[in-house]
């Protein structure tokens, strides 16, 4: 008889990933949007752990990517100036998260055909919850979103049970969204994008 084929799966690629601005890509702990600053400062600017080397591996992929903000154009391009050129902003749509509009312009921006296999990364509940209206996949940031809200400066002078602490409410309110995955920061995406790969290819819808 013969034997069963037994070599792995090939997990299905993804089709776009969309990301918040705030809180996900740079700002980390989205204090210019907690604050409401119409100028950012340079720690605000700044990417966020494993922010660039995540566009890069996903440039790599071919895979389309684009970020979303509801802050004003000044102070979003501005945070965005330290990010790769070819990543560009959504167009702005009236509509206000948690509606759907957003990310559907977002895919329509860049001309991807299908929801299948399109993921939205965002450490803003509200943004979040655009994506889940929107049936996209969706990853929950913890500790460098507005739930813990702190710089990072302020997130590293905190002892690592207070950072535990704060991580885990933040984890369970994200969850608590109806969230497909949490992870702490974009440094740990690549694995958990990989889960979501293996998780269409066995048929799992978001």
């Amino acid at each position: 008889m013969p034997q069963a084929d037994a070599s792995p799966q090939i997990a299905m690629p993804l089709t776009a990933v969309l990301f918040g601005l705030s809180g996900c890509l740079v700002d980390f702990g989205a204090r210019t949007r907690l604050h409401g600053s119409t100028r950012p400062g340079p720690e605000q600017a700044q990417a966020t752990p494993g922010a660039l080397a995540t566009l890069q591996h996903l440039q790599q992929q071919g895979i389309p990517c684009a970020w979303l903000e509801q802050l004003p154009p000044a102070s979003a391009h501005h945070l965005a100036a330290t990010l790769p050129e070819w990543i560009k902003p959504s167009p702005v749509v009236p509509a206000q998260w948690p509606a759907p509009d957003a990310c559907w312009q977002a895919l329509m921006s860049l001309k991807v055909s299908r929801l299948d296999g399109c993921v939205l990364v965002s450490g803003e509940p509200q943004l979040l919850q655009s994506g889940l209206n929107a049936g996209l996949w969706t990853i929950g940031l913890a500790s460098c979103g507005s739930l813990c809200g702190m710089t990072p400066s302020e997130w590293q002078a905190l002892s690592q049970q207070e950072r535990e602490l704060k991580r885990g409410k933040a984890t369970v309110q994200l969850f608590g969204l109806g969230v497909h995955s949490v992870i702490d920061h974009l440094g740990e995406l690549q694995t958990c994008l990989a889960d979501i790969e293996q998780r269409r290819l066995k048929g799992e819808k978001p």
